[in-house]
């Protein structure tokens, strides 16, 4: 495994995270405001039906892989996370595109948000959707969304530049208050809930050879790790865990985050197709807002689901920034980009270079407005997919060297073997060109530069 570059001293993050931080952490990367902006999309995509099933079976096939992340973050607690795993078995190369497009894994979410905030704030205050500056693939940009946008940018860059302590107090409040809201509008849901509504189950007939059920659950699979994504954050804050912290932690908050993860979001399916036909929701924007609003006809119920969606937002874009900044400074310490990546704040302890790297490449992303909604989607999940794959193949080499009684050794590589053939299948997803929704030229635009981008900066390691 390479080794950081510079001394323990210099690169000491704060030790403050204990195991309901690291949920807080995985939960949070994992669950943001799809529910809202883009559940028009899933519905649109596989029906109730496909949606549910898609977000079900697509958790259910990634605890191999939860299972595999949790192992080798006990032994290897590095920030690095994907990085470290790799470089026990691979050259230093695949160590690094490996954790570089982790990277964009989760800074991809943080322009996202940026856009969000506005979209969603302006269903409240339609006022905001005025004072056009320019169109990005024909939509347009409004000056009072974009500066909302990157103020929110601004708060999050300020938490996470005065480090990990407040970032996770913040983290933590955030993440409980959207569940509690959560259970307040599901429980409301359920009593204006009609099984009539759910029908069709799913949005796909028979046809072209394939069963409509089945092209309608592998369409929603195609994008469902973008929105499992998060439970592998565990591992990047692992070294800021506190003093005599119990590494099993780190394995129960990973699959906790993965589990509620999952559960939110077929719950969430669920209760808002129910409520009205689906299929007058599967065009409509903001379809869990305008569900509640039919059912119920209370612009009071609209506004606390609106709360929760920017609690959830404020959540997922701390998150995901927080993670991204600590794989660049695991780059930067070991020497792989700009060593200034790697430097440590003297008083926040906090990456704070990293933080900024991330800080700017957020705003630029949000400079491009709503058109980057749904395409970031695709190229998160390939590229969650991609250091998945990577982790549970080096997971095999590694444990198959590493000590241990040989029942266990073979157990545990063969959980790994199924980890690595789901995230296989995952990727033939996105990659077939016979495959529906799979990967078009502005998807592979943007992987490869970002590629070309890691390609420019990577420095050889001395």
């Amino acid at each position: 495994m390479s080794t950081p570059s510079t001394t323990k001293a210099e690169t000491a993050l704060a030790r403050t995270l204990r195991t309901t931080e690291y949920f807080t952490l995985a939960f949070g990367t994992m669950v943001g405001v799809g529910w809202l902006i883009v559940i028009d999309d899933w519905l649109g995509r596989g029906g109730p039906g496909g949606a549910m099933l898609g977000f079900l079976l697509g958790g259910l096939a990634l605890l191999p892989i939860a299972f595999v992340y949790g192992k080798f973050v006990r032994a290897i607690p590095d920030a690095a996370s994907e990085l470290a795993y790799a470089t026990t078995v691979f050259p230093t190369s695949v160590g690094f595109f490996a954790g570089w497009l982790m990277t964009l894994a989760y800074l991809i979410v943080c322009p996202w948000e940026a856009v969000a905030i506005g979209k969603i704030i302006s269903y409240l205050l339609p006022a905001l959707q005025t004072n056009i500056i320019y169109r990005v693939g024909g939509v347009p940009v409004y000056l009072p969304m974009l500066i909302l946008g990157l103020l929110t940018t601004a708060l999050v860059i300020v938490l996470n530049y005065r480090g990990i302590r407040l970032s996770a107090r913040f983290q933590n409040l955030t993440t409980f208050a959207l569940l509690a809201l959560f259970g307040v509008f599901t429980v409301m849901g359920l009593t204006r809930d009609r099984v009539e509504n759910l029908r069709p189950f799913f949005s796909h007939s028979l046809g072209n050879g394939w069963s409509g059920a089945l092209l309608s659950i592998v369409m929603v699979l195609q994008i469902v790790p973008f929105f499992l994504t998060g439970f592998e954050s565990v591992p990047k804050c692992s070294e800021e865990a506190r003093e005599g912290f119990n590494p099993l932690g780190f394995m129960r908050a990973i699959f906790l985050g993965l589990g509620t993860g999952t559960a939110f979001y077929v719950v969430i399916i669920g209760v808002v197709a129910a409520l009205v036909p689906w299929q007058t929701l599967s065009t409509e924007r903001f379809a869990t807002a305008i569900a509640f609003r039919r059912a119920f006809g209370s612009d009071l119920v609209v506004r606390v689901i609106i709360l929760a969606a920017l609690l959830s937002l404020l959540k997922i874009f701390n998150a995901n920034f927080l993670t991204a900044s600590r794989l660049i400074f695991a780059l930067g310490r070991r020497g792989m980009i700009s060593s200034r990546m790697g430097k440590i704040h003297p008083r926040f302890q906090s990456p704070h270079h990293a933080v900024f790297f991330c800080g700017a490449a957020t705003v630029a992303g949000a400079l491009l407005g709503e058109s980057i909604l749904i395409p970031v989607t695709e190229v998160g999940s390939l590229c969650s997919v991609l250091g998945w794959l990577v982790t549970c193949v080096a997971f095999i080499f590694w444990r198959g060297s590493a000590p241990g009684s040989v029942p266990e050794k073979r157990k545990e590589i063969a959980i790994a073997g199924i980890g690595a053939l789901v995230a296989i299948a995952l990727l033939l997803l996105k990659l077939l060109p016979f495959i529906p929704g799979s990967f078009r030229l502005w998807e592979y635009l943007s992987l490869g530069g970002w590629i070309v981008l890691g390609a420019l900066l990577w420095r050889r390691p001395k």
